[in-house]
């Protein structure tokens, strides 16, 4: 499970530190992509097998659902960690999630997000005052 939050710089060559809590649950492969809200999805290899899964239940004749594999998995990369705890996030990926320089990286459960640092941060503003009444409509659905 991964849980907390860094914060982290990328360098010129895309390298980004890899939290030292996060590379074991990572494993030695893992796969980047696209998330949502603007930042990066990193799933081990476990994890992301049982998405796809899911993903393959979705009806072929559906056009949203076809879209939203298509560029799921064509965005998606096979990652490893460099002998310095590095993994080099590629260019397609960084434009897509705004990153620049500064990086928050975040455990979510089953997956870690990065972030561009200043997304993240108005992000977190907007809904920090709203979380109880999220919850409030997350485990009404559950109910």
């Amino acid at each position: 499970m991964f849980l907390g939050q860094y914060e982290h710089t990328i360098d010129e060559k895309g390298r980004l530190i890899v939290p030292a809590k996060y590379r074991e649950p990572l494993g030695d492969n893992f796969i980047i992509t696209y998330g949502l809200d603007v930042c990066l999805f990193v799933y081990s290899l476990e994890e992301w097998k049982t998405l796809a899964e899911k993903l393959k239940s979705l009806p072929l004749g559906q056009r949203d659902a076809r879209a939203f594999k298509r560029i799921l998995f064509s965005r998606a990369t096979n990652c490893t960690i460099d002998s310095q705890g590095r993994v080099i996030i590629m260019k397609y990926l960084r434009e897509y999630a705004r990153i620049d320089k500064e990086v928050m990286i975040i455990g979510v459960s089953d997956r870690i997000e990065i972030w561009s640092k200043d997304i993240w941060q108005k992000y977190f503003d907007k809904i920090e005052d709203s979380y109880e009444d999220i919850a409030e409509r997350v485990y009404e659905k559950e109910e």
